[in-house]
């Protein structure tokens, strides 16, 4: 492995470091500077924040590697996830943001739940911590992963870590560095370095493609779409062999954006309501421009691969194998680091989320209802460390694949809180008792159609994705038992 590469990585390496540092320096005194960045983000990094943080290594390895197998169908996963990420940033994010601050200032989103449903405070704050802690556990694995591969493919044989697999070490090192700067700077440093993660992310995606189609070997859109015709002509189509029930399941992942917590906090912690219309048209656009990267990256690699008489063995891994074979290693070595970019920002972020969830949720609700800013901070710092380890032990096999991890949790993240939180910022019917009702059978329902494996095959055709039926069930959930149960006393304002 050239010496350029390293000296990328450990440039990239350093800077994410001494951002954690000089975060914890800034915003680190309190729970909420520590939780939520006390409530200061610009809506540049909370823009890119939200988006880098979204995204994770799905956009530079699940995806990618999701069109260079099965070709155009493909994208409509990233178009479903376009159309709901704008209505998260319109319906949901001001509305958050001012109810998070009307209803006790809560700084976690079971706090949130709590607060606007006193009369099922105790159990919507466990339960959505439990479903948080859990859900998030696999979905940092899929990063770890995403990590895993990286260094199992572009350094096969070079790190020798006590006897270490390449991609167990490559585990450890993604998860040594992301527990580095978030455990020191908190959610400042999380939110900051994933502003420099989205930039370096978003340049990797126009200039790769680019190099891919209009490179040496490249041959342009011509010569890529007379090899793919050659190949399968329904790699470049839309819709040919794409079932209704294969349509909807990719564009209903944008259903998820309503309830993932590492996203919609940074809703919380934008610094006014009056920016989120920048911030919307700031991550929108990084969103964009990065999804159109991603998809071309996929579609282009497999014609380059093809026209080149590539043997790739892991469609996932097409980013890392068109990253050494084409750039120059201080090139490759900015190119690895965006995908560890795409990688670190997502973890860091799941990271904290659930330590927040331990910190205010179990620790401060149960054990240490008097506890002390400094050592709430401390804990919080703690478990970050536990819940990583936890997820380093679930990414342990290098068979895992990202998107299967990443759609898995993502689904029960949308189905378990996307419902509640649009209802309950916008339907001034919804209760407690409806609320928790909504959480469990969201949630139950994607367990329970994973494991039944209806997500791969239903009723003896294409598999329905999971988060179909159990924002579906959430959704009737609430409705109903909140139509037909009565809770004295709750909060009823709702900010329009």
């Amino acid at each position: 492995m050239a010496i350029g590469v390293w000296i990328s990585l450990f440039a990239y390496f350093a800077l994410m470091i001494a951002i954690g540092f000089y975060a914890m320096r800034k915003s680190t005194s309190t729970s909420e500077d520590y939780m939520l960045g006390g409530r200061a983000l610009s809506p540049q990094v909370a823009a890119l924040s939200a988006g880098a943080s979204d995204m994770s290594g799905w956009l530079l390895l699940g995806l990618p590697g999701a069109m260079f197998v099965s070709g155009l169908g493909s994208a409509w996963i990233g178009i479903g996830l376009l159309v709901g990420a704008f209505f998260n940033w319109t319906l949901v994010a001001p509305r958050l943001r001012e109810q998070t601050l009307h209803y006790n200032d809560a700084i976690t989103i079971p706090e949130f739940l709590g607060n606007r449903f006193p009369t099922q405070a105790i159990p919507l704050r466990t339960v959505s911590a439990i479903v948080i802690v859990v859900f998030f556990a696999v979905y940092t694995a899929s990063g770890l992963v995403a990590g895993g591969k990286l260094f199992e493919s572009a350094f096969a044989g070079v790190i020798n870590i006590g006897g270490m697999s390449d991609y167990a070490a490559g585990v450890a090192i993604t998860l040594v560095v992301v527990l580095a700067y978030t455990v020191v700077g908190g959610f400042l440093a999380v939110s900051m370095t994933d502003f420099v993660q989205g930039c370096i992310m978003m340049l990797a995606l126009v200039i790769m493609p680019a190099v891919v189609l209009f490179g040496e070997g490249g041959g342009g859109f011509g010569q890529a779409s007379q090899t793919l015709n050659e190949v399968d002509p329904t790699l470049l189509s839309w819709t040919e062999g794409l079932t209704i029930v294969g349509w909807l399941s990719a564009v209903t992942w944008g259903l998820g954006y309503f309830g993932q917590p590492h996203i919609i906090v940074r809703f919380m912690a934008i610094r006014s309501q009056k920016d989120v219309p920048i911030a919307r048209n700031i991550g929108m656009s990084w969103m964009l421009i990065s999804l159109i990267g991603a998809v071309s990256l996929g579609i282009f690699g497999r014609a380059y691969a093809v026209r080149n008489g590539m043997n790739v063995e892991d469609p996932e891994t097409i980013f890392i194998i068109l990253a050494d074979l084409l750039f120059h290693p201080l090139v490759t070595g900015f190119l690895f680091a965006a995908l560890l970019a795409a990688i670190m920002s997502t973890i860091s972020s799941q990271l904290l989320v659930s330590s927040s969830s331990l910190t205010e949720d179990f620790y401060r609700l149960f054990l240490r209802k008097e506890a002390k800013e400094k050592e709430v901070v401390a804990i919080g710092r703690l478990c970050v460390v536990l819940v990583g380890l936890v997820a380093a032990v679930i990414a342990s096999d290098p068979t895992s694949k990202v998107l299967g991890l990443v759609s898995n949790a993502w689904a029960g993240f949308g189905s378990a809180f996307g419902p509640l939180i649009i209802l309950s910022l916008m339907w001034p019917r919804t209760n407690g008792a409806g609320a928790l009702a909504g959480m469990v059978a969201g949630a139950l329902t994607v367990m329970l159609w994973i494991n039944l494996g209806w997500n791969a095959s239903f009723m003896g055709g294409p598999g329905v994705y999971e988060i179909i039926p159990g924002f579906i069930a959430a959704f009737i959930a609430i409705m109903v038992v909140s139509s037909v149960t009565a809770d004295a006393g709750e909060y009823r304002e709702i900010t329009r």
